[in-house]
């Protein structure tokens, strides 16, 4: 090889991940697992820290006022869904959390775009919080009953990994209605 054909080769810029076409011939930037998993991670440690608490300091004692009748924290447990609802079916409840976070799991596989990160880490964050007083929370494995402390007035008392999920579904709803997938492709109707 000649010295000028070694040079030009030398400066031929190299491409990024980010300008690498994926299939289809879509580009195609880096996974974005990390960002799913730091997301999760916190959204689940949060609620870990925050139900520890609320079970050593609020359970058997007076609900807590934060902001006057508007807002207080109590302990509940909930061995249901939603406003109580579903009871008797908490296994099903604990079959539902692991089947979604088996999806998000495959889905990460084509993970591409940043928001679809934040709102499956949301996602997954919040069902590894409900699952894991479902598994491990009396009466038993698989029948545990979810700490719920957050108690506004006139609503269901919840807690982090509650508002985990309903903010990951609200941000997937809003991605979805954009038009972005999770591979980063923008689909214009």
């Amino acid at each position: 090889m000649t010295a000028e054909a070694e040079q030009a080769i030398d400066e031929v810029p190299e491409k990024s991940t980010d300008d690498v076409a994926g299939e289809g011939g879509r580009p195609r930037g880096k996974r974005r697992v990390a960002v799913l998993l730091w997301v999760a991670a916190v959204a689940y440690a949060l609620d870990l820290v925050s139900k520890i608490i609320v079970v050593e300091r609020l359970e058997g004692e007076p609900a807590v006022e934060v902001v006057g009748d508007l807002l207080r924290f109590t302990a509940v447990r909930n061995p249901g869904a939603a406003f109580g609802m579903g009871e008797a079916l908490t296994i099903v409840f604990t079959v539902i959390a692991a089947a979604v976070i088996v999806v998000i799991f495959r889905i990460a596989r084509k993970l591409y775009s940043t928001p679809w990160a934040i709102a499956l880490g949301l996602l997954l964050g919040g069902a590894f919080g409900n699952l894991t007083d479902r598994v491990f929370r009396s009466p038993g494995v698989f029948q545990g009953a979810v700490v719920d402390f957050i108690a506004p007035a006139h609503f269901a008392v919840f807690n982090l990994a509650d508002s985990a999920i309903v903010c990951g579904g609200v941000l997937i709803v809003i991605l979805s209605f954009r038009g972005l997938d999770p591979d980063g492709t923008l689909h214009r109707d």
